[in-house]
């Protein structure tokens, strides 16, 4: 089949090639441009490429599934799904700063995923009454503060988060390990729906996808890399959660834990990441938004904000928010994360520097001035 023209089609294609997952994308974006040039690239300039090697060269040479992508396309256009690119100003921001951030999301609901503050939520399934009463209590002391939730659509207190959540008025939206074709699990039906009024439902696997297990550290990337804190209520020491709070503080993101009891086997989880200093000890909302700076009238990110994107272009912008969830940064990242030439991205970060927003480092890394 000939190679389309349109390239969001080909950004489809690029998350099926078998071995080019994320960071491989966003390298191969920033080095052709766009997606279509990728698949135009001879073999031998793909080979000459750092990391990609012949493997993945062949791969993406020899890939034929370009009907698998306008079916996908077909079908976000007929359900009316968005399909967010990482350059796309509606993309969630904070994800910008995570390294493995996927190079696009598919998206359904009414939430702004660029939310002033946004926390995630989660822990076991199989929680306990003192779980459930922990996660019902944290969304009434949260009424009326408009902050994001999410969570992952799971049994127990991601169900119970994203539940009591609704029930206080708070928007919230679950990140899924399977297309959106589908619901899993299939009880939480009537859950996702309500979420599409206030909230919404997000995933970067297309639909067709299965809810098998080895894609739920891909959907706990995501949870952990869209907030500004991720809260764990009940956990055992190697649940899910806990890889989830690992990936958040990889991202330099917040973490806190409600602790239990002291022998109490579904808390193990919570009292070691307190224990090995990956998590904050908290006992009500307070405490969270405290640690966040949350509790002042105006939040301190949107008073930074307003101040320097003042006189900026879209991408100087974008390259401070970028900054902002995550410094220093190598110029590299920054190159994937902002596919352009290495020339436009020096002109930028001198302008910056220029004016007085950004610091640059010796190895060539960046941040933002204090």
């Amino acid at each position: 089949m000939p190679i389309m023209s349109n390239d969001i089609l080909h950004r489809i294609a690029l998350t099926m090639v078998p071995h080019i997952g994320d960071v491989h994308a966003k390298m191969l974006l920033s080095r052709f441009g766009d997606a279509c040039s990728v698949f135009k690239a001879s073999r031998r300039e793909l080979e000459k490429l750092e990391g990609l090697g012949p493997v993945r060269a062949k791969a993406i040479r020899s890939f034929d599934g370009f009907q698998a992508a306008e079916d996908e396309l077909a079908f976000t256009e007929k359900y009316q799904i968005s399909i967010l690119q990482f350059t796309d100003e509606c993309y969630p921001k904070r994800l910008h700063s995570c390294y493995d951030a996927p190079i696009l999301l598919y998206y359904k609901g009414e939430a702004d995923l660029n939310a002033q503050r946004i926390l995630s939520v989660v822990g076991t399934r199989n929680h306990t009454r003192y779980g459930h009463d922990i996660c019902k209590t944290l969304m009434q002391e949260l009424e009326g503060s408009g902050i994001l939730i999410v969570s992952g659509l799971a049994y127990g207190i991601d169900t119970l988060a994203h539940r009591h959540a609704l029930s206080h008025g708070l928007p919230t939206v679950a990140a899924l390990g399977h297309g959106l074709d589908r619901i899993y699990p299939s009880q939480n039906k009537s859950l996702a729906k309500q979420m599409l009024q206030n909230g919404g439902l997000i995933t970067d696997f297309p639909s067709g996808t299965k809810p098998d297990r080895k894609h739920f550290p891909r959907r706990n990337r995501i949870t952990a890399g869209i907030c500004d804190g991720l809260v764990v209520i009940e956990t055992g020491q190697k649940g899910g959660s806990v890889i989830t709070a690992d990936i958040a503080n990889s991202y330099n993101k917040d973490v806190f834990a409600y602790p239990g009891a002291v022998h109490a086997e579904k808390s193990s989880g919570c009292h070691q990441l307190i224990r090995q200093h990956k998590a904050q000890l908290v006992t009500s909302a307070s405490d969270i938004l405290e640690s966040l700076n949350w509790l002042r009238e105006k939040p301190v990110r949107e008073t930074i904000q307003s101040s320097l994107f003042a006189d900026l272009s879209a991408d100087e912008s974008g390259i401070i928010r970028f900054l902002s969830q995550k410094s220093p940064v190598h110029l590299e990242e920054l190159l994937m994360g902002y596919p352009m030439s290495a020339s436009n991205m020096a002109g930028m970060l001198l302008n910056l520097e220029i004016k007085g927003l950004i610091q640059s480092l010796p190895g060539k890394m960046y941040k933002l001035k204090s």
